[in-house]
């Protein structure tokens, strides 16, 4: 330090005091030998009495200071710090981007948030670190990737205004602070709340009515799930009972758990239950992870009639589809979303999301949270870490895009990503068309594009403007004894998440041994879909990996019915189904694959044969929870069975009034499957699908509401419709 150390301390005052007035935040950039920016780091700690210091990284410099791992970072959501040293220097640390993302919102006003790094950085050279080990995919060691991310990170300190850039042997530096303090929030009337936003938040979720979803939305900081905690004390207060809440992790509602505790001083936290005594009668809220929703809405305890108000923390996060189901089922919801945030992008949520708000409950509501709690407008370390994290990534405007398309011919190209990372303008729109489609997307995924591994980056282009793109990754190719042990469960190497997979859950050691390209991403700008773009990129792809000698096209995803139709179109079969629910979304995994040459179609036909013979078994009992449209998808793919008289004698005795369900159900289930399988397209919404449930995934009680007579008139006016339609067609 180039400073006197008294002279450097009262600087140090001045800032902190300065930040305070304005109630801004800053980021100090250190950088230089690892020892040397350890070392002043550490004087920054022990200079000032801090009351709520953290340090993130591998190991801390001196044994009284505690470190919280980067991969922990996110347990600090909801808390607050005024220092957090953030460790990207040490050797055996690293730039976490998801961590760095988490923390700086936990960051109050007045706060520091020190970002030490290599001296590399600073010379526009830094080279893969630490955190690049979980980019490493076998066969690759991490020193063997590039570092184009670190790289535009460094660039992006460097040349920002917003930065305290420190090197080693320099004075302390200085920064042009506002000469007058920033708007301070509207004052709250409410003494529970931090701002008139959260007070109008607190009041419309306090308002809930049946059948009048609201949709809360605010960028990081606004104190939106805070007023959820509130809000969900006053509906105990008001009698409510039960309150169930749900978001991608319980992390990410602990600021509604603190909340209920600060306010019902009497009660008491049981894990993710929240229970009180209010008037001598218990009340609860209730934390319920995404997959098991559905599933609690079916103990005994809850009246189907008026199931619990339910709360969803940062919906944006969670596949619509699913967000669909809990519209269905919970009259009185709210949906709360991060509009830029790593959780996932309220716009994106929006668009994929509001067309059916407005077909299912046109008398939906919104309302936005605009003003800082824990800082003020213009808060320097705000827009800093969505300039570095691409969290306000955008597509071209919508129509931008339509004129463009209108008028320039669509063109498909290879993407260099050495090329891209530092075009900020066409890094800045391809990645916000990859957030806007997909329902997660977190800090490290621009990581990944830019700098993992045998990847494949390809887009269409409409003129300049980005109209498509797809993300791809090279898989598999193990020798013979590493793809046994694979096989046999004794080997799990990073990445190749669709080659190991085949390998060790379907029993196909040929999986790991053969190269994949695996689609992770692909997007289609709105303004072009329905336009042939996606089915354009994958065919490229396809072409493209083909010459590579690359056999199949692979894909994994959350099933849904929309989307196993869209790869369907495409000449994707499926290979594997997930047994269990993915706890965050709520859904099962389901990977296809495509032939690109004839000697790779002989493992992906064994695969579908394989699937298909698992199938009847895997839905009558691991899988006969799911719901019985996307059963019904999934039963689509398999030979034709052939119906002759025996089978037509069975189903008209059983429509005429003959036996039970349980007597005919193979026939029955011959038929249908006959029926659906010989339609040339999906027919949606075809009354024959209430059939799936009782013969295929042994849900007697879908059917219709009533008792046992009434549903067995009811299959048996369906039985008549199969059998006057395969009467008719074997006339």
């Amino acid at each position: 330090m180039s400073d006197d150390p008294t002279n450097l301390e009262h600087l140090i005052d001045c800032l902190i005091k300065a930040l305070g007035a304005r109630r801004h935040r800053v980021l100090l950039w250190l950088h230089g030998r690892e020892q040397e920016t350890l070392a002043r780091a550490l004087w920054l700690w022990r200079t000032q009495c801090w009351q709520a210091p953290l340090w993130l990284g591998a190991t801390g410099p001196a044994t009284d200071i505690p470190v919280l791992p980067m991969a922990k970072a996110r347990t600090r959501l909801g808390g607050e710090q005024d220092l957090v040293v953030f460790d990207a220097a040490s050797t055996n640390s690293g730039f976490d981007p998801d961590a760095f993302g988490a923390i700086s919102g936990t960051l109050r006003a007045s706060g520091l948030l020190v970002l030490l790094t290599p001296d590399p950085w600073h010379k526009g050279d830094p080279e893969p670190d630490a955190d690049y080990s979980r980019l490493a995919a076998w066969p690759y060691h991490p020193s063997e990737l590039r570092a184009r991310y670190l790289a535009r990170l460094a660039r992006r300190l460097s040349a920002s205004p917003r930065v305290l850039h420190w090197p080693a042997g320099q004075p302390f530096p200085s920064m042009q602070l506002p000469v007058a303090p920033s708007t301070l929030p509207a004052l709250s009337k409410d003494r529970d709340c931090l701002s008139a936003d959260q007070t109008e938040a607190v009041e419309r979720l306090t308002r809930l009515r049946r059948r009048r979803p609201l949709v809360l939305s605010a960028d990081r900081g606004r104190g939106k799930s805070a007023a959820l905690g509130i809000a969900a004390t006053r509906r105990l207060l008001a009698g409510e009972r039960q309150l169930w809440i749900t978001a991608p992790r319980p992390a990410a509602v602990e600021p509604v758990f603190e909340r209920l505790a600060a306010l019902l001083p009497q009660g008491q936290r049981e894990n993710n239950r929240f229970r009180v005594s209010i008037d001598g009668e218990y009340a609860q809220v209730r934390f319920i992870a995404p997959d098991g929703l559905l599933d609690a809405l079916q103990s005994e305890a809850i009246d189907p009639r008026s199931p619990p108000t339910l709360f969803v923390d940062e919906a944006a996060a969670i596949p619509a589809p699913l967000l669909a189901r809990w519209l269905d089922a919970f009259p009185r919801i709210a949906f709360a979303t991060t509009v830029h945030g790593y959780e996932g992008t309220g716009r994106g949520f929006q668009l994929r999301f509001r067309a059916r708000l407005d077909k299912e409950t046109p008398d939906w509501r919104e309302y936005h949270l605009r003003q800082p709690i824990r800082w003020a407008e213009n808060d320097p370390l705000e827009a800093l870490t969505r300039d570095l994290l691409l969290l306000d990534a955008e597509p071209a405007e919508d129509e931008h895009a339509a004129k463009a398309l209108k008028e320039q011919e669509l063109r498909l190209i290879d993407l260099d990503r050495a090329v891209l990372a530092k075009d900020e303008a066409a890094l800045n729109e391809l990645f916000g068309l990859l957030v806007q489609a997909h329902y997660r997307t977190t800090p490290a995924d621009l990581r990944q594009l830019l700098d993992a591994p045998d990847i494949r980056l390809l887009a269409a282009y409409a003129g300049d403007t980005c109209i498509g793109v797809c993300l791809a990754q090279l898989e598999g190719g193990f020798p013979r004894e590493l793809a046994t042990a694979i096989c046999h469960g004794e080997r799990r190497l990073r990445g190749h998440l669709l080659a190991q997979s085949l390998a060790t859950h379907a029993g196909h050691r040929d999986a790991a041994k053969a190269r994949w390209c695996r689609i992770q991403r692909i997007a289609v700008h709105p303004a072009a879909r329905r336009q042939g773009v996606g089915r354009a990129l994958i065919d490229y792809l396809a072409a493209r990996m083909a010459g590579e000698n690359i056999g199949h096209l692979g894909v994994s995803f959350g099933a849904e019915e929309s989307l196993i139709a869209f790869w369907r179109a495409q000449g994707f079969v499926s290979l594997r189904f997930g047994l269990s629910r993915e706890v965050s979304s709520g859904e099962h995994a389901l990977m296809m694959g495509r032939t690109l040459n004839e000697p790779a179609g002989v493992l992906i036909e064994e695969l579908n044969r394989d699937f298909q013979q698992l199938l009847s078994s895997l839905l009558a009992f691991d899988l006969k929870r799911i719901e019985p449209a996307l059963a019904a998808m999934l039963l689509w793919e398999g030979p034709v069975p052939v119906i002759d008289e025996r089978d037509l004698a069975k189903i008209e005795w059983f429509a005429a009034g003959g036996g039970e369900l349980a007597s005919v159900r193979p026939w029955l289930a011959k038929a249908w499957l006959a029926w659906w399988r010989g339609s040339s397209r999906r027919p949606p919404h075809e009354e024959l699908q209430e059939l799936v449930a009782p013969l295929f995934l042994g849900n007697e009680s879908t059917a219709q509401e009533g008792g046992r007579k009434s549903r067995l008139r009811r299959w048996r006016a369906l039985a008549l419709r199969l059998y006057d339609h395969h009467r008719s067609r074997n006339r």
